[in-house]
């Protein structure tokens, strides 16, 4: 309680288009190393950059969806550091004249710790497009380079310093995320390195209005990691602060494996940079009809998304939550739910049944062999009674394995609901039959004894008994 903390992020946003920022080379995750390149994004001498139009509209788009003004002038600059990852030297991004200022974004709910926060806007200064460098890759001792990934377009979302805990920029980059997928212009997937997070950090006496000595925590690529490397940098920073030591501005690693951070490099300044306009771009000019054609595309947020889904279709404010975490989740849902008459039991199938087998494959929702139309018949059947609980799952199972339509699975597999109480009955009455010890239990009062012969039946009648009719039929046999 000694001091404040003080956290400003800057993201780095893989955008999603065809082609490259300046070229037209696939943009495209997953090839051979070094195959989607050309001599524009090798920077080959005498060749000219062209920019990405779809990549500024998302740019954009994004802008507007976080409450940023628009630049109707804007333009290119050329960055110069010297690094392997640099083919050219030089970076093009964006310095003095960034195509979105000014804006805000809304954080609040649940943080990583699971308390409940405040709801407060946090500033950002800019989001500007550039140029994300190549990958490199570190093992065996050696280090290569692969370029594929030399040229996508990438947005860098700069955060005012307004956070205060690890918990308010973890949620932060929940919100952050949600809004790049939402808009489609990310999918965010930190695994491919679509979405990164350099951490700004400092502490300064509680009361005190100047910022200490900033520190950054560079290339984070996961929301647990930032968490973890922002409480540890607190420590770090707070015990040299105690001990009477100085802190100087530097750039860090983190070592989540270690749980440390570590020391890279003294943190260069702008000027280190030698930013000048690119010669071979030409400003771009946005009129208000431009920003205004991107304004009225724009998607609905998850926030408005989570209202409706409660408004409409009647399901909880946690499962709504749940469901809208993802865009490609709650798009799933929607879908399903249009189609269903009980919303909340496609909510229910989805927590639970889907994001496990979800998980447990390592797929995403995309990847799912299971169609909305395909849940939303099978809770359709459930309904119905056509089928029960027990059945449900397995034909659910099959249908995650190899896709297809649970109607016409039940019909292959003979798994109809037996709900003939005549049938239900001789299966009850020789159940009875076969446990005599259990029936004297029963009628000595202990009525739990009736949830065995409900599993007996389910057990004869290889699950398609209805369980309800099977506990009906039992009851009276047993009082009989």
């Amino acid at each position: 309680m000694k001091y404040e903390t003080v956290i400003g992020l800057e993201v780095h946003v893989q955008v999603r288009t065809a082609s490259k920022m300046f070229c037209s080379c696939p943009n495209k995750y997953g090839a051979e190393p070094n195959t989607l390149i050309c001599p524009v994004c090798m920077g080959y001498p005498g060749t000219l950059p062209v920019p990405n139009h779809e990549a500024i509209r998302k740019c954009i788009r994004a802008g507007l969806l976080t409450e940023c003004k628009i630049a109707q002038f804007s333009k290119f600059d050329r960055k110069s550091y010297f690094y392997p990852d640099l083919v050219k030297n030089y970076q093009i991004s964006q310095f003095d004249l960034p195509f979105c200022e000014n804006g805000r974004l809304k954080i609040g709910g649940k943080g990583f710790s699971g308390e409940e926060m405040e709801e407060k806007f946090v500033g950002i200064t800019r989001i500007h497009l550039e140029e994300d460098p190549a990958k490199l890759n570190h093992e065996h001792g050696s280090t290569g380079a692969d370029y594929n990934r030399s040229g996508v377009p990438l947005l860098e979302v700069v955060g005012e310093p307004d956070l205060r805990s690890a918990d308010e920029a973890y949620a932060y980059l929940t919100a952050l995320k949600e809004i790049m997928q939402y808009g489609d212009i990310s999918d965010c997937d930190m695994e491919k390195g679509q979405m990164r997070c350099d951490v700004n950090i400092s502490l300064r006496p509680v009361g005190q209005k100047e910022f200490g000595t900033k520190i950054e925590l560079k290339n984070l690529n996961s929301f647990r990691a930032a968490h973890r490397a922002i409480e540890f940098e607190m420590w770090r920073q707070a015990d040299i602060l105690d001990k009477g030591g100085k802190l100087r501005q530097e750039t860090r690693g983190w070592n989540d494996d270690a749980g440390e951070s570590y020391l890279m490099r003294t943190k260069e300044q702008a000027q280190d940079y030698r930013y000048f306009p690119d010669p071979d771009l030409m400003p771009v000019t946005l009129t208000d009809a431009d920003i205004e054609e991107v304004r009225a595309a724009l998607p609905e947020l998850p926030e408005a998304k989570r209202q409706r889904f409660v408004n409409s279709y009647g399901i909880s404010e946690y499962d709504a939550n749940v469901l809208t975490a993802d865009r490609f989740l709650a798009d799933y849902f929607d879908k399903a739910a249009a189609k269903s008459s009980n919303p909340q039991l496609i909510a229910n199938w989805i927590g639970s049944e889907l994001l496990r087998e979800l998980g447990n494959a390592k797929i995403s929702i995309g990847e799912c062999k299971i169609t909305p139309d395909a849940l939303a018949e099978l809770v359709t059947l459930i309904e119905k009674k056509t089928i029960n609980g027990k059945i449900a799952k397995e034909v659910f199972a099959e249908m995650f394995a190899n896709g297809g339509m649970p109607e016409a699975i039940v019909k292959e597999k003979g798994l109809v609901q037996v709900a003939d109480s005549g049938a239900i009955a001789a299966i009850a009455a020789e159940a009875i039959a076969a446990n005599p010890k259990q029936v004297e239990q029963y009628k000595a009062g202990n009525e739990r004894v009736l949830q065995f012969f409900v599993g007996q039946v389910m057990k004869l009648s290889k699950g398609k008994a209805n369980p309800q009719m099977a506990a009906e039929e039992l009851k009276k046999l047993l009082q009989e």
